[in-house]
């Protein structure tokens, strides 16, 4: 199939997008950009944010993991679970019950200015390079598979997909992404089942004897209680899952902005359980079409890629699956890349507005004003970042950057920790410091773990190593005296 295809394909979708972007942005104003004026249904809410938490590296990545580490990753999506209810039952009723925009105006009533200041600052960090990094990962796989062949420049693409972007979100804000997320999970989640009903077609099998063939395979392994020395041990996975919903959910303004969006506590706390839910089967979807591609590739003597990554991405656009999977396959990347992209750049543009210019000082015609410079401005930071990711041109240094961009949420971990099971308060001022070594000393152990703790290696619990360095660090700057939230 012709790259002209594939873009006429690409346009159309975003026309879409566009199109529900004027229909949801009708009298916008900066409450309704920042959320959504507590309007926001919250089934709608609830499926969006399973393609929000579904990125395009994940949408690629997870069935490749599938190959190295069989089903292990269901043992973390299991401690997400936990993750969320603890959201749901303990961080939700805190956010709504002080009214925040910003859920990193927490820190300040709690502690003071620098922490506040602090936690935004991470935040804006880490999605500032985590969003860019996922863009450029995704921008790669389309120069590579659609607009190379059209003789189109690396940064034109990103120029384009980041204006798209900025097209259906720069009036309506969140508003509008709840239900272009909405629409873009949809996408996803139809070509992963129809993906797989069309390997299972080649394969001459039914949907039955797909579930059959998969259970029944190599691949299908889910737990790992021994070895505790590797990183697919149950109970690295399970605590890890559990403090990765609740740091890169619960204290992500991304994730939370929407659910801030909900008309009460009532209607947040019901999208979180039933987000919940659905995304434990959509993962286990997603591994089953890892496992099936794998068979696929074994049935037909197809030599897998030297990465896992490129397997999905192989089968489906070089002509083994078809052209219709090609076509799904652009699809759900799409679908799934642009459904994390604009949610990150909402907040971005949210966070840095609230925490950090304070933008509620000015009056409503000036706020309108700077909040839509601030959104060109992340618009192009995030087109920047993914220039310097293509200049550096080196896949272990940016997957080190994205590394590193994770161990931001340790201190938040830390701090919201502190504030909510202790009653101290802190030298504000040294706040910065703690969370600035804090992540530095997990890192450092991290890349000596195996010298250091004979053979030891960490894996997802290293977030929680993150939390609990930050959390000592806070205990050795508190002061003895008990500190009231408004």
């Amino acid at each position: 199939m012709s790259a002209g295809v594939f873009l006429v394909i690409i346009l159309l979708y975003f026309s879409m997008l566009i199109a529900i972007s004027f229909y949801t942005s009708r009298k916008a104003d900066n409450n309704s950009f920042f959320i959504g004026n507590k309007n926001s249904s919250w089934y709608l809410v609830a499926f969006g944010m399973i393609g929000a938490s579904l990125s395009g590296v994940t949408f690629i990545s997870i069935p490749g993991w599938v190959g190295s580490s069989q089903f292990a990753y269901m043992q973390t999506v299991l401690g997400y679970l936990v993750g969320y209810f603890v959201i749901a039952t303990v961080l939700m009723p805190l956010y709504y019950r002080l009214n925040l925009t910003s859920i990193y105006s927490y820190l300040e009533q709690r502690f003071g200015f620098w922490s506040y200041k602090t936690g935004a600052f991470f935040f804006l960090l880490s999605r500032t390079i985590g969003a860019s990094f996922r863009m450029f990962l995704v921008a790669s796989v389309m120069q590579f598979t659609i607009f190379d062949s059209l003789g189109l420049p690396f940064w034109l693409t990103v120029v384009g997909t980041i204006l798209l972007i900025w097209l259906y979100t720069y009036k309506g804000g969140i508003k509008t992404i709840v239900y272009t997320d909405t629409l873009q999970t949809m996408f996803m989640l139809v070509s992963v089942v129809l993906t797989i009903f069309i390997i299972g077609q080649q394969l001459n099998l039914n949907i039955g004897g797909v579930i059959t063939l998969v259970k029944n395979s190599n691949y299908s392994q889910i737990f790992f209680f021994t070895e505790w020395q590797s990183p697919n041990f149950f109970w690295k996975h399970f605590l890890g899952g559990t403090f990765i919903a609740i740091a890169m959910t619960g204290l992500d303004q991304d994730m939370m902005q929407k659910n801030l969006s909900c008309k009460n506590i009532g209607d947040a706390q019901k999208n979180m359980f039933w987000f919940s839910l659905v995304l434990v089967l959509v993962n286990l979807i997603f591994l089953s079409l890892g496992a099936l591609l794998y068979l696929y590739c074994e049935a037909n003597q197809i030599a897998l890629p030297a990465k896992s990554d490129q397997l999905f991405p192989m089968l489906a656009m070089q002509g083994y699956l078809g052209s219709t999977v090609a076509i799904l396959f652009v699809l759900g990347l799409i679908a799934a890349a642009y459904s994390s992209a604009d949610s990150a750049l909402t907040a971005l543009t949210t966070s840095f507005c609230i925490d950090i210019i304070d933008i509620k000082k000015y009056a409503e015609e000036q706020q309108t004003s700077i909040r839509k410079g601030v959104h060109i401005g992340m618009s192009v930071l995030m087109f920047l970042c993914i220039l310097l990711f293509k200049a550096i041109n080196n896949d272990s240094v940016i997957k080190e950057l994205f590394t590193i961009a994770g161990y931001t949420y340790g201190p938040l971990l830390g701090l919201y920790a502190f504030g909510l099971f202790t009653s101290f308060s802190l030298r504000d001022k040294w706040v910065p410091l703690v969370c600035v070594v804090a992540p530095l000393a997990c890192y450092l152990l991290n890349t000596h773990s195996a010298y250091l703790f004979n053979g030891y290696t960490f894996g997802f619990e290293l977030l929680l190593l993150n939390g609990v360095l930050t959390f000592v660090g806070l205990l050795i700057i508190q002061q003895r005296k008990v500190a009231f939230i408004k």
